[in-house]
């Protein structure tokens, strides 16, 4: 797995990930959050176009980033995931409390969460 990160001027990180997420990756995922987290990023967007296959572990990478930045004001949104993984996301119930967009474009332009 390899994760790159983008931190643009309106605050919000992109994190991009490529590969799979899995028992042996997904804690260099979380390492990466951790230190967004450290500087005070709360608002993070995670482009997964490049994700091939997630496991639960990495599943529950993401419902950690959401809860932590969702208790600091901020958002975790996912983005690009592919057919099997957003089926995924949806059947263990990520998607929802995680919104899921199709584009980068489409989380960056999203407004704030609501509560």
């Amino acid at each position: 797995m390899q994760v790159a990160v983008t931190n643009r001027e309106d605050g919000v990180a992109v994190v991009a990930v490529y590969g799979s997420i899995d028992v042996d990756t997904a804690p260099e995922l979380r390492k990466t959050m951790h230190a967004l987290f450290d500087a005070g990023g709360t608002r993070v967007v995670i482009d997964l176009s490049g994700v091939e296959f997630c496991d639960s572990i990495g599943l529950g990478t993401f419902a950690y980033g959401h809860n932590h930045c969702v208790a600091s004001d901020g958002f975790l949104r996912l983005v690009g995931p592919s057919p099997f993984l957003a089926r995924l996301l949806r059947t263990v119930g990520i998607a929802g409390p995680v919104p899921v967009y199709d584009t980068l474009g489409d989380a960056l332009s999203a407004g704030p969460p609501t509560a």
